[in-house]
């Protein structure tokens, strides 16, 4: 990464601003600007999340806001209302709320007399949904979008559930949240009320993986804010960027096909990461990318950038199964659109233990399949952020408790682009059931690395809203999309379809264990093969990363972290725990910000843990804890959730206790049980 001292515009950094919202709530943010934009207006980039611009994120937004303010923008850090300093209370994900306070910032930003009257929107994650989903609202000013690691659909493609299964981050994601949602405002900028204000939101707080559990099925809970309920109310141009080691690469080709707004796409190697710092890499220049599509859009300066191909993708390499990558061999590829018509859909069928090649005529044969429920154990991360021991393992660890079929060597290579597909007649022999599908990239030593991955929850075989039971023993025909991927197997390698009826920590287990049959006469592996294209090697590189300066921090405590698998062979139990080392929150990361005097720390564990033979003993807890200091200022928050389950319920149990030096300020504990809705 290359840090720039110098740039085009010299910049003037505004610690904290306060934006009006209509009802009197002010919204705090942190802007930087050319020292004369006042004199000489600009065009204003927003970003707008709930962590906390003035010490959570500070280091990564720097290095970002900087850079654009010095390219000629005012870039505005926007804490969403009841988060830092904001005033107001944080509900919960994407309420209409939040997205009436975008509309009235982007207003107050355009009608600044530093701004241009031109306000885009970039975001990673958070920022990246809302982004969307104010594009969808078209705010007047709003000239443009980038949007990074997320989604068009909160159901079907997000942190909950996942081909209608309950995805164990639901309640990862869920817990830090809940803490995240009670830290206090900064005493240094809100002055005497600081305490109000925390007290406040402490007392509105709610578990949020209970209140997504009462929301097991697509209603109007998760249809709010699914921008794919209405492409069409997206009219300004689309930038939306993925990484095939991030959850939410496959909103990337989605957006391009449903979107009818000038759009671009592209998906690097990388984890839950702007590309500028992506791991797995090659990370790319992604802030001068940024630009041009600024520049283009919301300075109508011709960069180029629209006459580029549609679709721009890291090709991936066959490579051996590890937990850890620092980069991930490849190259870049486009298609001119997507969907392309070049991607050719290729029809292998399968017979007992093999991928047949494709016109091959396989009779019918029934193969069952009742995995262990720690099948899964070698999954990684759902969502990786390129940390050490994110990436999947060698799936030769699931497989031996997974129904197999393996290809001949391939005797050329073979690159895919999109969306493999397993098509498959099944019958199951209890009424709720679910199917996990993995396909391989299998090295001549047997070494299996895991290309991609779907699951579907067997009672939303017909769509998401309306579940139905499975009625044991009858046939059915099934279709499950895996995740979206470009891979190139290598000549000689095997392909490996994997199915089983569990994938823990993934996804929650199904209620019972169940029996499926496989019927193969009728099932097929579909994939998206791409031939290869002559001007991908024209494409224009990648500038290498680079980035303006960060604050000054040091840090006090590095913690020990940990992600480690615990077998019990005595009880056949399996423990999945990751975070800090033993789970000692004390141990956490702390760091001191010269800027602000303050230091921040935060810790996080987890332990989730299930038996082979009891998919009912499944439990997850989840740990928090995050602390803020400086002379005379000392707040802490911990937070727990614990998960567990019957046959027929959830139960949620939760702790929160808020701490002003060694005083314990506040303490509440939650009990939810929650109806199992064919899950």
């Amino acid at each position: 990464m290359k840090i720039r001292d110098t740039f085009p515009r010299p910049i003037r950094e505004i610690e904290n601003i306060w934006i009006p919202m209509p009802d009197g709530v002010r919204l705090a943010a942190r802007v930087w600007m050319p020292e004369d934009a006042e004199a000489h207006p600009v065009p204003a980039i927003l970003e707008y999340v709930p962590y906390r611009k003035r010490d959570m994120l500070r280091a990564r937004d720097e290095p970002i806001h900087r850079y654009f303010a010095g390219h000629g923008y005012a870039a505005v850090r926007l804490d969403l209302r009841g988060s830092g300093e904001s005033e107001g209370i944080l509900r919960d994900e994407y309420l209409p709320q939040e997205l009436d306070d975008a509309e009235a910032a982007i207003a107050w930003i355009a009608a600044q007399r530093w701004c241009s009257g031109r306000v885009g929107m970039m975001g990673k994650s958070w920022g990246g949904f809302n982004a969307l989903q104010v594009a969808a609202r078209r705010p007047p000013a709003l000239g443009a979008i980038i949007t990074v690691c997320s989604t068009d659909d909160r159901y079907a493609d997000d942190a909950h559930y996942m081909g209608g299964c309950l995805i164990a981050d639901n309640f990862g994601w869920g817990s830090a949240f809940f803490n995240l949602a009670v830290h206090p405002p900064d005493p240094a900028l809100v002055g005497e009320n600081w305490r109000a204000m925390w007290m406040e939101r402490l007392e509105a707080v709610q578990p949020f993986p209970a209140v997504w559990l009462e929301h097991q099925r697509r209603d109007g809970y998760w249809k709010h804010g699914s921008v794919c309920e209405d492409y069409a109310a997206i009219e300004c141009p689309v930038y939306a960027v993925g990484g095939w080691a991030d959850a939410y690469s496959n909103a990337v080709p989605r957006l391009l096909a449903g979107l009818s707004c000038p759009r671009k796409g592209l998906v690097g190697p990388w984890g839950h990461q702007y590309p500028q710092d992506g791991v797995p890499g090659p990370a790319i220049g992604f802030l001068q990318e940024a630009l041009r599509w600024w520049d283009h859009w919301l300075k109508g300066i011709d960069t180029g950038i629209m006459d580029e191909p549609a679709y721009r993708v890291w090709m991936q390499d066959s490579v051996p199964p590890r937990a850890t990558y620092r980069d991930r061999p490849g190259r870049w590829v486009a298609e001119e659109c997507w969907p392309s018509l070049r991607i050719a859909p290729r029809s292998l069928p399968l017979a007992p233990g093999r991928i047949e090649p494709e016109g091959a005529n396989v009779p019918d044969a029934a193969l069952d399949v009742s995995s262990p429920q720690s099948v899964g154990i070698a999954a990684g991360a759902w969502c990786g952020f390129g940390a050490p021991g994110d990436m999947p393992l060698d799936q030769r660890i699931d497989d031996g408790g997974s129904l197999v079929f393996d290809s001949d060597p391939l005797d050329a290579p073979l690159e895919m682009l999109g969306a493999a597909v397993l098509e498959a007649e099944i019958a199951s022999d209890r009424p709720v059931a679910q199917i996990a599908v993995r396909l391989s990239d299998v090295a001549p030593d047997g070494a299996a690395t895991r290309v991609t991955y779907g699951v579907l929850n067997l009672t939303h075989r017909d769509g998401h809203e309306n579940p139905s039971a499975l009625e044991p023993g009858r046939r059915t025909r099934v279709r499950v999309a895996l995740n979206d991927v470009a891979h190139a197997f290598a000549r000689g390698r095997r392909l490996r379809l994997a199915i089983s009826t569990s994938y823990w920590p993934i996804v929650w287990p199904a209620p019972e264990i169940v029996r499926l049959t496989v019927h193969t006469g009728a099932s097929r592996l579909v994939l998206p093969v791409r031939p290869p294209r002559d001007e991908d090697a024209a494409l224009a590189p990648f500038e290498p990363p680079e980035a303006a300066p960060g604050p000054a921090e040091k840090e006090l405590n590095a913690p020990r972290m940990h992600r480690i698998v615990e077998r019990d062979l005595r009880t056949g139990e399996t423990l999945f725990a990751t975070g800090v080392h033993g789970g000692d929150l004390d141990a956490g990361r702390v760091t001191w910000i010269e800027d602000i005097d303050v230091e921040y720390g935060q810790a996080m564990s987890r332990r989730s843990r299930i038996r082979d033979d009891d998919p009912l003993s499944a439990e997850s807890e989840h740990r928090h804890r995050a602390h803020f200091r400086r002379d005379g200022w000392h707040a802490r928050v911990d937070t727990r959730v614990r998960v567990s389950c019957t046959g027929d319920s959830f139960r949620v149990e939760a702790q929160m206790d808020a701490w002003e030096g060694e005083t314990r300020l506040f303490s509440r504990a939650w009990d939810r049980r929650i109806a199992r809705d064919h899950v």
